[in-house]
């Protein structure tokens, strides 16, 4: 399909979800409300957060204003996603219904529900990851979230999810590191079979990787920016990337990448890298349980 700014997927859940998301990862709360407002306003309809953020509530006050100053917006037209804390050592069932409920208070009176929630990472162990989702399907069913997924699953976790006999509603999002530095061609192959879509984080590899060479030259070729061209590749992927940025000038540009910005076919082959293991932040994906 060809994309533009303000393009949709279709989740196996049954919803929709734009293709252009605004993360929030490392921003502080003080300024999360106004930096989504921000977002919404320039036409962003995809918000990103986490628990371990420790900015839900400022993400959702920031949408709850946009909606009141933009009627004609509705809440069904925003997107929010979060992510439960999985770094909680041994977490029981009751437990993660806890965590769940603990996010869901700060929300409830804003913006009313979760669009999605995630499993933020593979840790500590296959029991805790299987009663965290336990507890987001039960949120499903009750209504306070409407799609469920994972985040930094490799492969292994993917079947040992879909293999557990608990299962009854399947992920449709699976929230990775992905650049063309880090392409993860063997997650991609079984998202695609199982119809889960790969949300990018660090899309813009925190600009760590805005002096290649090769990518500044693509960038000059077009005259774009890194960012610009590394969100292009994204999308071109089949990936749903997250753009983050503290700077309200560069979330208009960066919004509007589908619209401005195309790559030929001389730019896809210097970006891809199908060996490349090149990580950035941390890789859950390659988590191994304790013996």
């Amino acid at each position: 399909m060809a994309l533009n700014k303000d393009s949709k997927y279709k989740l196996s859940s049954g919803y929709e979800i734009p293709v252009t998301g605004f993360g929030v990862y490392q921003t502080p709360p003080d300024v999360t409300t106004n930096i989504v407002y921000e977002a919404l306003k320039v036409g962003y309809r995809h918000i990103d957060s986490a628990q371990v953020y420790n900015n839900e509530k400022e993400s959702a006050d920031g949408i709850a204003k946009f909606l009141k100053e933009f009627p004609d917006v509705k809440r069904e037209d925003i997107f929010f996603t979060s992510k439960i804390n999985s770094r909680r050592e041994h977490q029981t069932y009751e437990q993660a219904l806890e965590l769940l409920a603990g996010s869901y208070d700060l929300v409830k009176d804003t913006v009313g529900y979760f669009d999605l929630f995630l499993i933020h990472s593979t840790y500590p162990d296959k029991e805790t990851r299987e009663n965290l989702y336990r507890a987001l399907q039960t949120y499903v069913d009750a209504g306070k979230i409407r799609s469920i997924g994972v985040s930094n699953y490799g492969v292994k976790h993917l079947e040992e999810l879909y293999a557990w006999p608990e299962l009854k509603i399947k992920p449709v999002i699976n929230q990775l590191e992905l650049h063309p530095w880090l392409p993860r061609h063997d997650i991609h192959d079984f998202a695609k079979k199982h119809d889960i879509y790969l949300e990018a984080y660090s899309p813009l590899t925190q600009a760590k990787k805005f002096d290649d060479p090769e990518l500044q030259a693509i960038a000059k070729k077009h005259g774009k920016t890194p960012a610009e061209i590394l969100l292009r590749w994204s999308y071109d992927q089949g990936f749903i990337p997250l753009a983050k940025t503290a700077t309200v000038e560069r979330i208009k540009p960066n919004y509007e990448v589908l619209d401005h910005v195309v790559l030929d076919d001389e730019d896809k082959k210097i970006l891809d890298k199908p060996d490349s293991y090149e990580v950035l932040t941390w890789d859950p994906t390659t988590y191994e349980d304790p013996k």
